[in-house]
């Protein structure tokens, strides 16, 4: 207990340190040149400071290595960092000087090889439902670095308006935290202390960065915490059963949903797959009429919502979490096809719905 109590103390102070922090990181965004002008994209119509996220990597950092540092195995902690370093360098380059979509992949999957290799953070064994357990060998190495790379453009790509993907990342983190520390082995507890840590330091950089924001986090915040989210799932994914696989990603679902049908709608328009618009989860609420703060409101009721369901996974049965699979996905889709995410011509089940209700009511 006085373990415990020893701990959440020091996540408190990661908390006030990352607020105190986030007024000079303002300053700094200033002098670097990280302001993040208006323009047809962006939802802000003034020039603002970026580059917030340095302000979540130091706290967390300071908790990780000063406040907690007797938490955590050294060799995993260092490896992680220097990750981290490369990924937090990525994002200020770019928050200064806007790199290419090819040079920020190379930066992410520079950081992801450090996380493989050198940290030894990776998927290694898969567990079906009727097939069985079985090793993904040279597999383990591209499953791995997609998966960062998926995750970490994820969130980058939510990131659009003041706190939308900062709350969204608390509500998952919190939620994977959780699991990690009811659901590990209670010899990886600090797998969980080290996601806390990461949740701390987003709620004391929340109120700057909340409607109306004086920070983004730009990408150098985006990128760090999809880059973490990702090696968090991971320690959970060593060896990944049906289940496993499922908590992490409806977790994650509103960054997942959000990236996936970003991906289908510029298929389907055959438009590049990385070229941006501003027809995102956010984007097509406020379009609806929402206001600012709204959006991020409801968004962040969604992401609720994802969380609660991902914590019934451990407490069901093989076919009950695949019959929630199956109502998540119905359920989703009506959403997403309500809000004409991928236009209001596309929306397949919500017209086959229709038809059906036309049909008994005829019979009626």
């Amino acid at each position: 207990m006085s373990v415990m109590f020893n701990v959440i103390v020091k996540l408190f102070l990661t908390m006030i340190l990352s607020a105190a922090i986030t007024p000079f990181v303002v300053k700094l965004a200033y002098i670097l040149g990280a302001v993040d002008k208006p323009n047809a994209r962006r939802v802000n119509i003034k020039p603002m400071p970026t580059m917030g996220g340095l302000a979540i990597f130091i706290a967390f950092n300071f908790s990780t290595f000063v406040l907690l540092r007797e938490q955590f195995p050294t060799h995993e902690l260092f490896s992680v960092f220097l990750a981290e370093c490369i990924i937090i360098l990525t994002g200020i380059i770019d928050d200064i000087r806007e790199l290419s979509p090819k040079a920020k992949l190379a930066g992410i999957l520079a950081a992801a090889l450090v996380i493989y290799f050198l940290a030894g953070i990776r998927m290694n064994e898969v567990t079906l439902p009727i097939f069985g357990s079985f090793q993904l060998g040279w597999w383990s190495l591209p499953i791995t670095i997609i998966w960062i790379i998926a995750i970490t453009n994820a969130v980058n790509l939510i990131d659009g308006l003041d706190g939308l993907a900062t709350g969204v990342s608390i509500i998952a983190l919190f939620t994977m935290g959780v699991m990690a520390y009811f659901f590990l082995n209670m010899t990886n507890v600090y797998v969980a202390i080290w996601i806390f840590a990461m949740v701390a330091a987003l709620i004391g950089f929340l109120p700057h960065n909340f409607h109306p924001a004086s920070i983004f986090l730009g990408d150098t915040g985006s990128l760090f915490i999809g880059f973490m989210m990702a090696v968090f799932s991971l320690k959970g994914l060593k060896n990944v059963t049906f289940i496993s696989l499922l908590m992490p990603v409806v977790i994650m679902g509103v960054p997942i949903t959000d990236t996936v049908y970003a991906i289908l709608r510029r298929l389907l328009n055959k438009k590049p797959i990385m070229q941006a618009d501003k027809h995102h989860l956010h984007h097509r609420l406020m379009q609806l009429g929402l206001s600012h703060r709204q959006t991020v409101l409801v968004i962040y009721g969604l992401s609720l919502v994802f969380a609660f369901i991902s914590l019934l996974y451990p407490l069901s049965t093989l076919w009950g979490s695949i019959l929630l699979t199956i109502g998540v996905l119905i359920g989703l889709e009506l959403f997403i096809e309500s809000i004409g995410l991928l236009g209001d011509d596309r929306q397949p089940l919500l017209r086959a719905i229709q038809r059906f209700v036309k049909r008994m009511e005829k019979k009626d």
